[in-house]
């Protein structure tokens, strides 16, 4: 796809590291599957990733876990 940042890349399949910070939790993320921008390096991660990184911070808000690191893992 082209890219929607930077109007001249295309992008291909690459990894991204995501960084959510709410409420005094911050969850790092490494190795999220995304379409990275050939050009810019502006990444997307797709719906269905963006999801489980949200389900799972989401437990971690929950546990009152204020620091996480982890690898990306497919449910």
């Amino acid at each position: 796809m082209k890219c929607v940042i930077c109007k001249h890349g295309e992008t291909r399949p690459g990894v991204a590291t995501l960084v959510l910070e709410r409420d005094g939790l911050t969850v790092v993320v490494k190795r999220v599957p995304a379409q990275v921008c050939e050009t810019c390096g502006e990444e997307y991660v797709d719906e269905a990733a963006a999801a489980s990184v949200l389900e799972r911070t989401e437990l971690a808000a929950q546990q009152g876990v204020e620091v996480v690191i982890r690898d990306f893992a497919a449910a």
